[in-house]
């Protein structure tokens, strides 16, 4: 029988874990600090979307949403639910966890998908993970998912979700940073974004970012920018999920990251760009404790970074006979 799920450390193909779940499984692999977890995967999938639509009825023209809404409602078939169980309990009795998506088209070199499917955080308790992997399922026909799916030409057919299951962190200051910089391109430099709390507070728009800008050559800090972060997105362990509070005044215009921090980060994406051989982008998370910044880096996630790799992969100018016609052609003169 297809496994239904898998650890962390063993997901490695993106059509069984997802995208997001193969990229954590090699990370783990590659000796990055990776929230302890489990991969829910796309065999579980295939056989709830089996258990709830035996007749194929979405093929038959259901919409999104009414799938979205039976997804969420239906129980899951017993061999899913008492795997998913087995596996939450490995982590500690009543763990708090996060419950997130994991499609076979995320994270790829083409398309990212970052945000379009849900991610529930802070969820405790058997029922409550169920739940969220039910609704991670569903979200892949989000209409949001739909309409990036139709723009890049990807065919509905075919398509599964996975989803990751991982300890919930508690970070001081958590972000995301693209080992080539996201306005230039220029791969000489790792472009860092920040806040206080959880990066959620940037997924949902709530602050506008820290952001600095360090030289992969030098190690020079070539550029900053501290922003005031009104919004703070905090995690109440125990059971009390996610708190959404204004910004302490004492931290609101302070940088949420140290020199040290911004190195240390930096050295870390540094070394997952050299693993993938390609430029990344990276969700982190700095834990609050007395370590050295090195030793309280979490990485959340890394995918191929798309924007740019798209240009670098378009041609500057469709091919011509002589290197003079390039020149000609800017003014209308064929030779």
């Amino acid at each position: 029988m297809t496994d239904l799920v898998l650890a962390l450390a063993d997901a490695r193909d993106a059509a069984v874990a997802g995208g997001k779940g193969a990229s954590l499984g090699e990370l783990t692999r590659a000796g990055a600090a990776v929230p302890p977890g489990f991969v829910v995967t796309t065999g579980a999938f295939a056989a709830a979307l089996g258990f709830l639509d035996p007749a194929g009825s979405l093929a038959d023209g259901e919409s999104p949403a009414a799938l979205r809404a039976r997804m969420v409602a239906a129980p899951l078939p017993d061999p899913v639910a008492a795997a998913i169980a087995r596996a939450y309990a490995a982590l500690g009795p009543d763990a708090d966890v996060a419950v997130r998506s994991s499609a076979t088209m995320e994270d790829s070199a083409t398309a990212s998908f970052a945000g379009l499917q849900d991610t529930y955080l802070g969820v405790t308790g058997v029922t409550g993970v169920l739940d969220g992997v039910r609704r991670c399922w569903a979200s892949l026909y989000n209409e949001e998912a739909v309409a990036y799916r139709r723009r890049l030409g990807v065919s509905e057919q075919g398509l599964c979700m996975a989803v990751v299951v991982q300890r919930m962190v508690r970070p001081r200051a958590a972000g995301v940073m693209f080992t080539r910089s996201p306005v230039t391109g220029d791969r000489s430099v790792v472009a860092i974004e920040g806040t206080w709390g959880l990066g959620s507070a940037l997924v949902a728009g709530d602050v506008t970012p820290d952001s600095f800008v360090i030289s992969k050559i030098t190690g020079e800090i070539t550029a900053r920018r501290v922003s005031p972060k009104a919004r703070l997105h905090s995690f109440l362990p125990n059971g009390h999920g996610v708190s959404v509070t204004d910004t302490p005044a004492d931290l609101r215009d302070r940088p949420c990251l140290g020199d040290f921090e911004i190195r240390a980060l930096a050295s870390a994406a540094a070394r997952v760009e050299a693993h993938y051989g390609v430029p990344q982008d990276i969700e982190w998370a700095i834990l609050d404790s007395g370590a050295p910044p090195a030793d309280r880096i979490v990485l959340l996630q890394s995918r191929p970074e798309t924007v740019w790799a798209a240009r670098d992969r378009a041609p500057v100018a469709a091919p011509k006979p002589r290197p003079a016609d390039h020149v000609l052609a800017l003014f209308g003169k064929p030779l």
